[in-house]
């Protein structure tokens, strides 16, 4: 009863999005995990090389390097489909784009900002589909306008992430916690602007919702609102392919509920993440001190940053939570114990059918 996802001619057999999670969250491991069990794996490209020993020296160079090693390693493992996520943010933005597409990745996603621009990296050979990450639907509506006028296409696809989503949000402090941005409600609207813009062009624009899915009743609600399918990140963290260090693994175990909070990030968007004795003293007013090794996002000034985020998103891939935090969704705190991808996966398939004989009530994501 499951359906498949299917993105053009590109056809998932489950309509499972594994969450592109950076800085070294998700790499070739996982997604080939994720790729075998039949969802798409998806590779973070954000500070992808922070396993370089020329990063510092040689940051476009270690992160093209460290993008094209770790696509080719996932093709290794998997026959299944593969994405990277590359965020509009990075100033290496073009780069790993082109990157991608010259590995012939199946599917770029593309958040943290609008990528207007995307298109203009494929050439006729180029067969990777093209997914915008979104969060309302005046941000679908602007890109279809603007990739029609520019390069007479449309996205192949969107994510909609919603406010209960990990790591940076596309919503301010104030509407995260707002019934108004629930992602029902969000979804609601992408559908009924992508509609008249299907109609019109014979196309179909599948809508995968992602922020807060957790569990087989939280997938069958999504899909039963008209999503093709979902995107999860926070729930493959706790699993034993994750890229991640175990002691990354492990503060997800250890935190309560209470532990998940709402952060400023230098970036100067809202971010989602494990509270801990760093995050702590960020907030008391104590600045880190750092030296900027490359400006990786548009949008930090390291002059008023409190801290580095690259610095500390490397330092919490490695298991170095003392100087650094881990970004996670609102229901980080419900993972229990690690388990394998396939027991997660199978395990959400068989809650999915569960659900699936029940009368849905209502919407029961984060229930």
């Amino acid at each position: 009863m499951l359906p498949t996802l299917k993105i053009g001619d590109l056809i998932a057999r489950i309509p499972f999005v594994q969450g592109g999670m950076g800085v070294g969250i998700s790499m070739s491991r996982l997604a080939s995990a994720v790729a075998n069990e039949g969802g798409i794996g998806v590779i973070s490209a954000a500070i992808i090389g922070f396993t370089e020993r020329d990063l510092f020296s040689n940051y476009r160079e270690a992160n093209i390097r460290a993008l094209r090693r770790e696509i080719r390693k996932a093709r290794e493992l998997t026959q299944g489909v593969l994405g990277v996520n590359i965020m509009v943010a990075l100033t290496n933005f073009s780069d790993m784009v082109r990157t991608a597409v010259d590995e012939g990745i199946d599917v770029i996603f593309s958040g943290a900002g609008l990528p207007l621009d995307l298109p203009a990296y494929l050439n006729e050979q180029a067969r990777s589909k093209l997914v915008p990450i979104i969060s309302s639907a005046r941000a679908a509506g602007v890109l279809c306008k603007r990739w029609l006028s520019r390069f007479d296409r449309l996205p192949d696809a969107f994510v909609l992430e919603g406010p209960l989503a990990g790591g940076h949000l596309g919503f301010s402090r104030e509407q995260v916690t707002s019934a108004e941005f629930s992602l029902p409600k969000l979804l609601k609207e992408v559908l009924e602007t992508l509609r008249p813009i299907e109609e019109k062009h014979g196309v179909k624009l599948p809508v995968i919702a992602g922020g807060g899915i957790y569990t087989g009743q939280d997938i069958r609600e999504m899909i039963s609102l008209g999503a093709a399918g979902v995107q999860m990140g926070t729930r493959f963290v706790t699993t034993h392919e994750c890229d991640a260090d175990e002691r990354f693994k492990r503060a997800y175990l250890e935190a309560g509920e209470d532990d998940l909070v709402i952060i400023d990030s230098p970036v100067g968007l809202p971010g989602r993440s494990v509270r801990n004795h760093f995050l702590d003293e960020v907030k008391e007013g104590k600045k880190k001190p750092f030296r900027c090794p490359y400006h990786c996002l548009i949008t930090c000034n390291q002059q008023e940053s409190p801290y580095c985020i690259a610095m500390a998103l490397i330092n919490a891939a490695r298991g170095r939570l003392e100087q650094g935090f881990a970004f996670a969704g609102q229901n980080a705190f419900r993972a229990t114990r690690l388990e394998s991808v396939r027991s997660l996966i199978r395990g959400l398939i068989d809650e999915f059918s569960q659900a699936a004989g029940r009368k849905l009530t209502g919407p029961a994501l984060g229930g």
